[in-house]
């Protein structure tokens, strides 16, 4: 198979999809970001100077997966029926897990926008976590899963 965002002359295209039903989609996509044990203490103990960095960061991931076709070039705009985020500390390596839900009725898939709420997120906490540690780290991100279209379903699996 190959790119599908390429036409035969090399030209970025977007996709046509107008010929594709309308089905249900769903992605999840998940990021981290690793800080010192100073910054992660104050990001768990709700002592940031900018306030509350994980209740912002949700509302910018959301707000990030809602905006994707407008930040990449080729995504189609998509009706969002859920756009859900959530993070988990962990403590035992000073890192903040972010996990980005999105959901459609649509014609086509919705890993752009989960991936793009992941990111997002997680540039919202380093923009407000920076005055005080400069060299957090951001990444992997990558999808966790896909359900729906012609594709089919996908899971993420670890390779060795």
């Amino acid at each position: 198979m190959g790119f599908t965002h390429i036409d035969a002359k090399g030209d970025a295209v977007m996709v046509d999809v107008g010929h594709k039903n309308v089905t249900s989609r769903r992605a999840v996509a998940t990021g981290r970001i690793a800080m010192s044990a100073e910054c992660f203490a104050m990001v768990a103990e709700g002592r940031a100077k900018k306030g509350d960095v994980l209740g912002v960061a949700q509302v910018a991931g959301i707000m990030g997966a809602k905006r994707t076709a407008g930040l990449i070039p080729l995504c189609h705009t998509l009706m969002l029926t859920k756009v859900g985020l959530e993070f988990t500390l962990r403590p035992e390596t000073n890192e903040i897990e972010a996990l980005c839900t999105v959901a459609c009725d649509g014609k086509t898939g919705v890993e752009m926008e989960a991936l793009t709420g992941v990111t997002v997120a997680l540039l919202t906490v380093y923009d407000m976590c920076k005055a005080v540690d400069k060299r957090m780290v951001i990444g992997p991100v990558h999808l966790v899963e896909k359900q729906g279209g012609k594709s089919g379903d996908f899971r993420f699996e670890e390779t060795k």
